[in-house]
């Protein structure tokens, strides 16, 4: 399924960070959602559905109820987006160190 909100748009909320991490402890019903929140119920599906529609989470009907989860791949574009400012900035003071230890070496060389 192609998403179709932004993953950092929908991660940029806090309400939404909040239901992320409520998601990882366990499978919740929408009303199991919204008893966490000072907002209504009609809001919290709001914020799913922008979930959903950003690929972070998977809603399954059980009857009466849709019960919530993460989807396993759903922060695939926020790792690897974070992998490359991890390998970008371990380069960068890589560098660094490389150009200190240049420095020193060549003030105890004199």
């Amino acid at each position: 399924m192609r998403t179709t909100m932004d993953t950092f748009q929908a991660i940029a909320d806090p309400s939404r960070r909040e239901i992320l991490m409520l998601l990882t402890k366990d499978k919740l019903s929408i009303n199991a959602l919204a008893g966490n929140f000072d907002m209504s119920r009609p809001a919290v599906s709001k914020h799913v559905k922008v979930l959903h529609e950003a690929g972070l989470i998977l809603i399954n009907d059980h009857g009466r109820e849709r019960y919530c989860e993460l989807k396993p791949d759903g922060f695939d574009e926020v790792k690897n987006w974070l992998l490359f400012f991890d390998k970008f900035w371990k380069e960068k003071l890589q560098n660094l160190e490389n150009l200190l230890n240049q420095i020193s070496n060549t003030n105890e060389s004199n």
